[in-house]
C-alpha cells in the first residue's frame, strides 16, 4: 500500500508540475519550429546521449573493480542502456539503478558487491555534479541576478556538496562502531571504496575526468536541443543553468524527472532573465531525447539474454 501511495504521489507531482509548466508555452509554435534540420540536431543529441552512457560505463567499470563486481565493457554498456529504459518506466529517477543492481547481482557478483558498485557510482556522480556547479558559480552568479534564484542556487549546490564531502569523510573515520553497527556498516564501506577510487593513483584521475565529462556531455545534449529549435540561448548560459537543474531533477519525487525538470528549467531561465517558455521547450525536448534513448534501451532489454533467463539463474551471496 505504501508503494502504491508513493507511486501515486509521484504521478501527481509530475502531472501537476507539467500542467503548470505547459501553461507557459505554445505547443503549436514549438512543433512549427521543428523541421528537417531540427531532426538532425535531435539525432545528434541522441548520439551524444549514447556517448554519455558509454563514458558512464567506463567510470562504472573502474568502480566495479574496487567493489568486487568487475564487468566487461560490452556487458556494462548493455546494462546501462537497459537502465535508461527503466529510468523512464519505473516510478523513480533512479529506477534504472535498481535494475542494473539486479543484473550485476545475477551476473555473479552477489547483492553486496552489486549494491556497492551502483551506490558508489551514483555518489561519485553527484559529487562531480556539485563540483561542476561550484566551479561555474562566479559566472552563474552574474547571470542570475534575482536574489531568490541566487539563494536557491547556493543552497542546492552547497547542500549537495556538503552531503558528498560528508559521505567521503565518513570513510576516513576509523571508529570501530561505524564498521560494525548495522546502520552505518554498509555506508561506511561504500565511503571507504569511494575514497580509494577517487584518491588512489590507479583509478582516481581517470574516474575524476570521466565523472566531469558525463556532466559536460549533458550540457552538450541540451545545446543540441537548443540548436534544434534555434532558441536564443548561448552555450555559456546553458552550461551555467543545466547542471543545477539536473541536480534538482535527481530528487526522486516524480516519474523519470518529468515535471520537476520542466518546472525547474523554466524557473531557472526566468531567474537568468531569459524567456521561461524557452526553458520549458528545451526541457521537453531534452526529455524526449531521454525517452527515445530509453525506448532503444527497452528493445535491448526485450531481446537480451538476461530477460530470457530472468528467474532461472540464482543470485549468489556477496563475495
Amino acid at each position: 500500500m505504501r508503494r502504491i501511495l508513493l507511486t501515486t504521489l509521484k504521478i501527481l507531482v509530475s502531472a501537476a508540475l507539467l500542467y503548470f509548466s505547459l501553461r507557459k508555452i505554445d505547443l503549436a509554435d514549438l512543433i512549427a519550429r521543428i523541421d528537417v534540420s531540427s531532426l538532425g540536431w535531435i539525432g545528434m543529441a541522441i548520439a551524444v546521449t549514447f556517448l554519455q552512457i558509454f563514458i558512464g560505463v567506463l567510470r562504472w567499470r573502474e568502480i566495479g573493480v574496487e567493489c568486487g563486481a568487475p564487468l566487461p565493457t560490452r556487458q556494462a554498456m548493455r546494462f546501462n542502456v537497459i537502465g535508461t529504459f527503466f529510468n523512464q518506466t519505473l516510478p523513480s529517477s533512479i529506477g534504472g539503478d535498481a535494475v542494473r543492481l539486479w543484473l550485476v547481482a545475477r551476473n555473479g557478483a552477489g547483492w553486496r558487491a552489486a549494491t556497492y558498485s551502483i551506490f558508489v557510482d551514483r555518489a561519485i556522480g553527484l559529487i562531480a555534479l556539485a563540483v561542476v556547479i561550484v566551479a561555474s558559480l562566479p559566472w552563474s552568479y552574474r547571470l542570475i541576478t534575482d536574489p531568490h534564484g541566487r539563494s536557491a542556487l547556493l543552497f542546492v549546490d552547497f547542500a549537495a556538496l556538503a552531503g558528498g564531502l560528508g559521505f567521503l569523510l565518513l570513510g576516513r573515520l576509523q571508529w570501530p562502531w561505524l564498521k560494525h553497527w548495522w546502520g552505518t556498516h554498509h555506508i561506511h564501506a561504500c565511503s571507504a571504496i569511494a575514497n580509494r577510487v577517487l584518491f588512489g593513483r590507479t583509478h582516481g584521475p581517470k574516474v575524476a575526468v570521466l565523472s566531469l565529462l558525463v556532466h559536460v556531455l549533458a550540457v552538450v545534449i541540451a545545446w543540441c536541443v537548443v540548436q534544434s529549435i534555434a532558441a536564443p540561448v548561448m552555450f555559456g548560459q546553458i552550461f551555467q543553468l543545466v547542471p543545477p537543474v539536473m541536480l534538482i531533477t535527481m530528487l526522486p519525487i516524480s516519474i523519470a524527472g518529468w515535471g520537476v525538470r520542466e518546472a525547474t528549467m523554466g524557473l531557472a531561465f526566468g531567474y537568468a532573465g531569459l524567456m521561461a517558455n524557452e526553458g520549458v521547450n528545451i526541457s521537453l525536448l531534452y526529455g524526449a531525447v531521454s525517452f527515445i534513448v530509453g525506448a532503444i534501451g527497452g528493445l535491448v532489454w526485450i531481446f537480451s539474454a538476461e530477460k530470457a533467463a530472468q528467474g532461472t539463474v540464482p543470485i549468489g551471496v556477496s563475495k
